[in-house]
């Protein structure tokens, strides 16, 4: 069984509710993420998926220390970053990066692309500055850039452009994973396809290990090893992804898979799951036992009363529902990457 290179223990980051101006008062908090627990091994790409407000972007941040978890850990290749040093914490950012969704937004303007990736490679000390011309013309020909481009500023380039030049940056450092947050969402579709391919060429090139962030199911099948499903915080679905499409478990998994478009109207009127019905919960004051029965077709008072735990219904493939929409064949912690084999 090999080592994972990414493990989530319990992580929770809560955001504390206030009331008040001259008289501030605690009257709550936002569970964003409620006690997530998955490893991932190395070289493989997990897709997670849920509706907006479901905690994915949370996750990630968390993930990255971005945001301080409130409960939980997260340690990567043996080294835990939960409450690790400024210094320790400066050397992990070098095998933890990160692809944000909007690709003018997470560029500085008033860099150069050549200011852009150099930059890290400074920070870090990774080469003596003679070579980091030649490294920065590296990383440009790698996402699919001419080297004569990199005087240029931000807003000289395309959206595509933009995004492999944030995808070079994040490649500078040659990371150990690298987490996509939403990373084709604000393109144009022709576009999101070479980004796509980009990141996949890249991944089955260099053996890259991805966390990948999409409401897209439909991106993530084609990117991705493993795909989590998330509502309301918590890990309801997990498995190989060709496993979750084929034989989705949790009702809400399904509804997500009815929302892709096909271009058969026979084939569409064939879904075999009720549309998901109403509006996303409060996370600040989430449905008691199972957070997903106030819009769930097939809820009944059971669901109330308990919070469903993970059974699995394949090999490496786990749902946490009381009335599944397949047989379960055991019961068993949510997990992914090398703890599975």
């Amino acid at each position: 069984m090999a080592s994972p290179i990414l493990e989530l223990e319990g992580l929770k980051p809560y955001f504390p509710v206030y009331r008040g101006l001259l008289r501030r008062r605690r009257i709550g908090e936002v569970k964003a993420v409620d006690g997530v627990t998955l490893s991932l091994g190395e070289s493989e790409v997990l897709g997670l998926v849920g509706e907006s407000g479901c905690g994915k972007s949370t996750l990630a941040r968390t993930v990255l220390q971005l945001i301080p978890p409130t409960a939980g850990r997260v340690i990567l290749d043996g080294r835990d970053l939960t409450g690790a040093s400024a210094r320790d914490l400066k050397a992990s950012r070098r095998d933890l990066q990160m692809v944000f969704q909007d690709p003018y937004g997470s560029l500085n303007p008033r860099l150069s692309v050549f200011e852009t990736l150099a930059e890290p490679l400074r920070v870090h000390r990774v080469c003596p500055p003679s070579e980091v011309a030649a490294r920065v013309g590296a990383l440009m020909r790698r996402v699919g850039l001419s080297p004569r481009f990199v005087a240029k500023y931000p807003h000289e380039f395309s959206g595509g452009q933009r995004q492999r030049i944030a995808i070079a940056r994040a490649l500078a450092l040659e990371p150990k994973v690298i987490v996509a947050d939403e990373p084709v969402s604000a393109l144009d579709v022709s576009i999101q396809a070479q980004i796509l391919n980009l990141m996949r060429s890249l991944q089955q090139r260099h053996d890259l290990t991805y966390i990948v962030i999409s409401h897209d199911l439909a991106v993530l099948k084609y990117l991705c090893d493993t795909i989590g499903v998330m509502y309301l915080g918590k890990l309801v679905e997990l498995g190989p992804a060709e496993e979750i499409y084929a034989h989705a478990a949790h009702p809400y998994t399904q509804g997500l898979i009815d929302t892709i478009p096909v271009p058969d109207p026979a084939l569409a009127k064939r879904r075999h799951s009720p549309p998901i019905q109403g509006e996303l919960p409060s996370a600040m004051s989430p449905p008691s036992g199972c957070r997903f029965r106030t819009r769930c077709p097939f809820a009944q008072d059971r669901c109330a009363k308990e919070e469903p735990a993970a059974s699995q219904f394949a090999p490496g493939h786990w749902a946490a529902c009381h009335f599944p929409l397949q047989k379960p064949v055991a019961d068993a912690p949510f997990s992914v990457g090398a703890a599975t084999t």
